[in-house]
């Protein structure tokens, strides 16, 4: 069954693959597989997970397995916080300047935009 997978994720798993003489497609079900293996682990329970997640309990009490996922999870989440960020948009909109790096890494000066109204 055909499933999308992110460009990031899909060029990782080629790379892996290329590794171990695997197919990206065939990278992306081992790790799958783990996954599905490590979750059903004694050694991984979704409660302690859960407790990490929500800053009840702490990450270095949990096994290696655990942390695994937990690694995991926080990756997706701050990758998902920063694709919902537009910290242009709101410097323009506060009319202040910023300095970024252009693509070879040299210093570009951005000058602020005027305050609307």
């Amino acid at each position: 069954m055909p499933t999308r997978v992110d460009q990031g994720l899909f060029e990782a798993a080629r790379a892996a693959g290329a590794l171990y003489s695997r197919s990206a497609a065939q990278q992306l079900a081992h790790w799958a597989r783990l996954g599905r293996e490590m979750e059903a682990s004694p050694s991984v329970t979704q409660d302690a997970i859960a407790r990490v997640l929500a800053g009840q309990a702490l990450y270095d009490d949990l096994p290696d397995p655990a942390q695994a996922v937990v690694r995991v999870e926080w990756e997706d989440r701050v990758s998902a916080t920063l694709a919902g960020l537009d910290f242009t948009g709101g410097l323009h909109a506060a009319g202040k300047p910023w300095a970024e790096a252009d693509e070879d890494g040299n210093l570009v000066m951005r000058d602020a935009a005027p305050p609307a109204g």
